[in-house]
């Protein structure tokens, strides 16, 4: 589809023309996936995480995701480059990585605090953020295309077996609040909640014309959002950034919106992730007019969902959220044998895999609280 398409060269997606046939489909996402990679990896970032860095970074992150193809991709693309000075600075920086990639709930503030202590300026600290977020991205997209590859495509014959998915508990509709109102449940709720950098943000008053720009392209409140005044430190990363999320989460046809708000909240219950789990659940509710399955995610993942599609849904979510190293065609057959199409299944892919960068970032750069009324 591109000149350069990372992806389909270590999925092999010349083999495997019903996944092209999908992601023709979805072109702007497959462009601005591979435009991120190559402003966060490429040569013309101005700053001081050398290129070297970042690509060590990167393949530190696949190798922490267990997808070895894309870790070999950067070793690959680090091979011309000058290895990074196993000083103090670069092990702080090794050591969050490692964190964030790993156990993103567990990179709280005194994770990301040390980075500016090690001598990060907050423009490096928000670049690093977003390129292990992209990463982990990045690495449940391979792995995710490259198990839709090995399923095969949805015209041949039947669709694929699978075992049942377990019955799950039923939160009959009745036993809970109406739709619209607030859900609380193990921590997380459905309620708006708001968000508070650990960072110096952005002083819209004082910010460069390049800032203000990609401010008033990304939310109509991003000039009083703390999560876009901090992202505004590196305003190309968080254009490209916005317009990965717009393809993904927006395109037409496919996957229902509704089950992409399912995914993700799926994808943020699974993280830690409270902040990003309230506002795919309102979403859901909002174009679903219900709750259940929400409240049951929020209970529990394991087993969640009111039919057997969602349930397969949930479970291919937190798989893939979970070990994308593992996941294989074996995850995604309960979705084909529940209906779902190509299309529909890359989908499902992408909007898993956008969630473990969205969570990353709401994770380690700042923390959700409830507003204060009145």
């Amino acid at each position: 589809m591109t000149d350069h398409d990372t992806i389909a060269t270590l999925a092999r997606l010349s083999e495997a023309p019903h996944v092209q046939a999908a992601r023709a489909q979805r072109a702007k996402a497959v462009l601005a996936t591979q435009a991120c990679e190559d402003l966060l990896l490429g040569p013309g970032l101005a700053d001081s995480l050398p290129q070297a860095e970042r690509l060590a970074v990167a393949q530190d992150v696949a190798a922490d995701s267990g997808v070895d193809a894309l870790a070999r991709h950067y070793s690959a693309a680090a091979q011309s480059l000058a290895a990074p000075a196993e000083d103090a600075r670069w092990q702080a920086v090794r050591r969050f990585a490692h964190l964030l990639a790993t156990e993103p709930a567990a990179a709280d503030r005194a994770a990301l605090l040390a980075l500016p202590t090690a001598g990060l300026a907050t423009p490096d600290v928000v670049l690093l953020a977003q390129l292990i977020g992209f990463v982990t991205y990045q690495a449940r997209v391979l792995a995710g295309v490259s198990a839709l590859a090995a399923l095969g495509p949805a015209t041949d014959g039947a669709p694929a077996s699978a075992p049942a998915a377990p019955e799950a508990p039923f939160v009959h509709p009745a036993n809970l609040p109406a739709p619209g109102e607030p859900l609380r449940i193990n921590g997380y709720t459905s309620e708006t909640l708001d968000w508070k950098s650990w960072l110096p943000v952005v002083d819209p008053a004082s910010a460069s014309a390049e800032q203000t720009a990609v401010l008033d392209a990304s939310h109509p409140k991003a000039r009083t959002s703390d999560f876009y005044l901090v992202l505004a430190h590196q305003p190309q990363v968080l254009a490209e950034r916005s317009q990965a999320f717009n393809a993904i989460m927006y395109a037409p046809l496919g996957l229902p919106r509704a089950e992409r708000e399912v995914a993700t909240t799926v994808v943020s219950r699974v993280n830690g992730c409270v902040y990003c789990a309230s506002v795919h659940a309102q979403r859901f509710e909002q174009l679903a007019k219900r709750n259940d399955v929400i409240a049951q995610i929020f209970q529990d993942p394991q087993g969640a969902g009111t039919n057997a599609r969602e349930r397969a849904l949930v479970q291919a979510s937190a798989a893939l959220t979970r070990a994308p190293g593992s996941f294989g065609a074996q995850q995604l057959a309960p979705l084909r044998a529940a209906g779902l199409s190509d299309l529909e299944l890359l989908d499902a892919v992408h909007a898993v895999a956008l969630f473990a960068w969205a969570n990353r970032l709401m994770l380690n750069l700042g923390e959700a609280f409830v507003p204060q009324v009145g």
